[in-house]
């Protein structure tokens, strides 16, 4: 991260270290919206990150969003942040006004007809807490973003693997609030890839805050008159950790910057995120597991918050696309390479500049 992200991961980061406690996160998964914590997003402007001043936001970069996104990831934020800037960056593709508000995208099968909505999307996140559910509909070779009033739909609420709303959303003729068109060439690949992008983000950083966790508690922890963390076996499994933990990291921060660099989602920028959301299936699994092994049933106990980041972890891995899916495309990409392309292209330098 550059300095600048720097502070505003800095800035993110207390906030929520304040305000995104254990009790918080719980009394959050048990139905309480935590108010507070929203309303201090709100006021410090980081639910705007996306946004051009042009369209309501404060005209940050996107990197600085996702340093925001890293920060929320680690405190295992229990709003929809992610998603409100997800929102907001949609509909500042499309020239659209963006207001701050609770937001969330919901991805699916969605027809547009006489200014109406039409469709069921299930797993849109954070649904019940939205004011406003932003989409892609692609018609006839036709793109338009589209926002809709939350309460002008039917929400079944559900719940993820982490205890946060992920509901099943019916749009039964809802009257569309505003519409635009997007810039040429930006599709449901799009968005799918920002979501999953968006994803890796927060994962790298509950991941940074699961290590740290371990290793906090492994020098607390004594057995056999001294610290776990003292034990040969117990330090080899905490130095994989760290080596995932700094692989999702890199592929993340790559990913991210390469997405920063261009106007939208450009097809290198496409293979950055893919790599990245790869390597978060194997980094998640050892690194969530070595996590829990070290802690034993400490980990598992609800006022730990242990849990909430693995959760999270568990959950988004398997959002906008499974590794599989993720390491098919990336696979047939290499292949179309040819063997002469391949070492120089997995060797290229990027100015990150």
């Amino acid at each position: 991260m550059t300095d600048s992200d720097n502070i505003i991961f800095d800035t993110a980061s207390r906030i929520f270290d304040d305000l995104s406690t254990a009790e918080v996160i719980n009394e959050a998964e048990a139905g309480t919206w935590p108010e507070a914590l929203w309303q201090a997003i709100s006021e410090s402007g980081l639910n705007l990150t996306w946004v051009p001043e042009e369209n309501g936001g404060i005209g940050a970069t996107l990197l600085d969003g996702f340093a925001v996104l890293k920060a929320a990831g680690g405190a295992a934020l229990p709003v929809p942040l992610a998603e409100t800037l997800f929102a907001g960056w949609l509909l500042a593709q499309a020239g659209l006004q963006v207001n701050g508000e609770t937001a969330t995208v919901a991805s699916g099968e969605l027809t547009l007809a006489d200014g109406k909505l039409n469709g069921s999307v299930q797993g849109v996140p954070y649904a019940r807490n939205a004011k406003q559910i932003v989409a892609l509909v692609e018609t006839a070779g036709k793109v338009q973003v589209v926002q809709v009033a939350a309460e002008q739909c039917d929400i079944a609420e559900q719940t993820n693997l982490a205890g946060e709303p992920a509901d099943t959303v019916s749009f039964n003729a809802v009257a569309v609030e505003q519409t635009g068109e997007p810039g040429e060439g930006f599709n449901g690949e799009n968005v799918e890839a920002m979501g999953a992008l968006i994803r890796c983000v927060q994962a790298a950083g509950a991941l940074s805050t699961a290590l740290e966790l371990t290793i906090e508690y492994s020098m607390e922890r004594v057995q056999f008159g001294r610290a776990i963390g003292k034990f040969q076996a117990i330090q080899h499994s905490i130095a994989a950790f760290a080596g995932d933990v700094a692989a999702m990291n890199a592929a993340a921060d790559a990913a991210a910057e390469a997405v920063a660099r261009a106007p939208s989602i450009d097809h290198e920028a496409w293979i950055e995120i893919a790599t990245a959301k790869t390597r978060l299936e194997e980094a998640v699994n050892n690194g969530a597991a070595i996590a829990h092994q070290v802690h034993g049933a400490m980990g598992f106990t609800y006022e730990h918050s242990l849990h909430h980041v693995t959760r999270r972890l568990w959950s988004w891995r398997d959002e906008f696309g499974s590794d599989v899916v993720w390491a098919r495309r990336l696979g047939e990409e290499v292949l179309s390479w040819g063997a002469d392309e391949l070492w120089p292209r997995i060797t290229t330098v990027t100015d990150a500049r």
